[in-house]
């Protein structure tokens, strides 16, 4: 009961939306606020970046190295700090991955700018560090409309400062951050990553291969050197447990050139055909 014995609205009542009971109008919440906002500011169309949140800018990377490499000069380096070099040498050989995601980011973002208007794509991620930031940052560097689906996590996961200032977004339920992953989406861009990459790429290729998409979704595998290795595809089509003609779900480049030259000619020709 409120103040002057007025009972509070229940869409005012902070302590029923936050219960378990209102739990499907915050997950209504997770649709309609971003629906509003991608229509407020005329969002149609995003090609979307996943990746590994761990990926560090070259610059980080080399300077993490090249102080566990002072520590080591002129002693008996330990177990812990050997290890600590493996992987600071592992990390700056992943960091290209980071320069080249931002520099893809920005050539696919200066490209959209010089289409009509209901054609342009906006730049999308995850909206944290790593790859998500990447891909917020070669937007900018173009001037391009770029957007962060953030997730609230145990430790908490910050947006980078490099999301357009309009289209930064915190969601709670993964399933309806990856939704608005796959809704607007023209293409897809999978970098190196753990464990939520892999969710969020093998979702949309199951989405794909059981005909769930109402429309075609390029999916480009960035470094097939790291993808080879750490998913044997041939063995799945061996084992029969996929066939030889799921492969076509997807290809692989290994150059932000490659990746942009087959995306414009496949997002050229889906607009065309569409039309």
């Amino acid at each position: 009961m409120a103040k002057g014995g007025h009972t509070e609205k229940a869409y005012k009542n902070l302590e029923f939306l936050n219960s378990p009971s209102a739990r499907t109008i915050r997950i209504l919440c997770e649709y309609t606020e971003p629906l509003t906002r991608f229509e407020k500011y005329g969002v149609k169309n995003t090609i979307v970046f996943f990746g590994s949140a761990r990926i560090q800018p070259r610059e980080i990377a080399l300077k993490e190295l090249k102080k566990i490499e002072k520590l080591m000069a002129g002693s008996n380096p330990g177990e812990e700090l050997i290890k600590s070099k493996s992987i600071a040498d592992a990390k700056l050989k992943m960091s290209r991955y980071y320069e080249e995601a931002a520099e893809l980011a920005e050539m696919l973002a200066r490209w959209s700018k010089s289409l009509p208007k209901d054609q342009q794509f906006a730049i999308c991620s995850g909206g944290g560090p790593g790859i998500m930031e990447a891909a917020n940052l070669g937007a900018s560097r173009a001037s391009g409309e770029s957007i962060g689906l953030n997730i609230s996590l145990p430790h908490e996961q910050q947006p980078n400062p490099y999301i357009s200032e309009n289209l930064a977004f915190e969601f709670h339920y993964f399933f309806m951050r990856k939704f608005w992953f796959v809704h607007l989406a023209k293409a897809l861009l999978a970098f190196p990553g753990g464990f939520g990459t892999f969710d969020e790429l093998f979702e949309i290729l199951t989405l794909e291969q059981t005909r769930k998409l109402p429309k075609k979704l390029p999916v480009i595998m960035y470094g097939p050197e790291y993808w080879r290795e750490v998913v044997d595809f041939d063995a799945m089509v061996k084992q029969g447990v996929i066939d030889r003609s799921d492969l076509d779900l997807f290809e692989f480049a290994d150059t932000p050139q490659e990746a942009f030259e087959c995306l414009k000619m496949k997002l050229t020709a889906d607009y065309r055909q569409s039309h």
